[in-house]
C-alpha cells in the first residue's frame, strides 16, 4: 500500500464552511430572482459557472448582472453576494493546515472565483492576517484553469504541473461527484461532510497507509 505523500484540499464546504442562503439572500436583493437556479453548493450555473470556469472575466459578470437586472450596481455589492457564500475562517482549520504541511505536500483545487480569491489573498482571509496561498504549497483553481470539478481535466492539469502520484495523494471534497472523479484517477479520498472534523484526516490517513 502507498504511503500518504500529499493532501489535496477543496476549499468551499472543506477549508471554509459555505452559507447558501446568505448568498441567495444578496443576490436577490440587487435583483437576482433566479439565483436559485444558478448558485449551487458543488458547481453553478449560467454567468455564475463562467465567472468559475474562466469564460468570463469579473467586469464582463459585473457587466452582466446589470443587464439581467437592469438597473447600475456597484461592483462592490455583487461581490458581496459571493463573499456572503463563504463563512468566517476558523483559524484552527488553518493552523491544522499548517501541521500536516510539516509531512505532507498541501495542495487546493477549487472551483471558485477571482472575486473570491481577492479576498482570500489577502490579510483579510485569516483572523492572523495571513492569505490562503501562505498555508499551501501549490494552489489549483477553476477560473484560472479554464474547468471545473468533477471534469477530469482539472485533474490531470493538477497532477502533471505538481508531479504528484495520485495513489500516494489523499483528495478531500465535500461533493460525491468530485469525489467520484478521484477515484476514478487513483487517489485516495475522504469525502467530506459536515459532521466530519479535520482532526480526523490524520486518522483517514491511517487507514491508507504510514503517517
Amino acid at each position: 500500500m502507498s504511503e500518504i505523500k500529499n493532501i489535496v484540499f477543496d476549499f468551499g464546504g472543506v477549508i471554509v464552511d459555505i452559507n447558501r442562503t446568505a448568498a441567495i439572500d444578496k443576490f436577490k436583493e440587487i435583483g437576482i430572482n433566479n439565483i436559485e437556479e444558478l448558485l449551487d453548493l458543488y458547481r453553478q450555473k449560467g454567468i455564475f459557472r463562467k465567472i468559475e470556469d474562466g469564460s468570463m472575466s469579473r467586469e464582463d459578470f459585473y457587466a452582466e448582472i446589470c443587464r439581467l437586472t437592469g438597473k447600475r450596481i456597484d461592483g462592490k455589492d455583487i461581490d458581496q453576494g459571493w463573499l456572503d457564500f463563504i463563512m468566517p475562517v476558523e483559524q484552527a482549520k488553518l493552523d491544522y493546515i499548517l501541521k500536516l504541511r510539516a509531512k505532507y505536500k498541501i495542495l487546493l483545487l477549487s472551483n471558485t472565483n477571482d472575486i473570491i480569491m481577492s479576498w482570500a489573498m489577502s490579510e483579510k482571509f485569516s483572523t492572523n492576517g495571513k492569505p490562503l496561498d501562505s498555508y499551501f504549497d501549490e494552489l489549483y483553481l477553476s477560473y484560472k484553469l479554464g474547468c471545473m470539478k468533477p471534469d477530469l481535466d482539472i485533474f490531470h492539469i493538477m497532477i502533471k504541473s505538481s508531479g504528484i502520484n495520485p495513489a500516494e495523494t489523499l483528495f478531500i471534497d465535500d461533493s460525491e461527484a468530485n469525489i467520484t472523479s478521484g477515484k476514478i484517477l487513483g487517489f485516495k479520498t475522504f469525502w467530506f461532510k459536515t459532521e466530519n472534523r479535520f482532526s480526523e484526516i490524520e486518522d483517514k490517513i491511517a487507514c491508507y497507509g504510514k503517517i
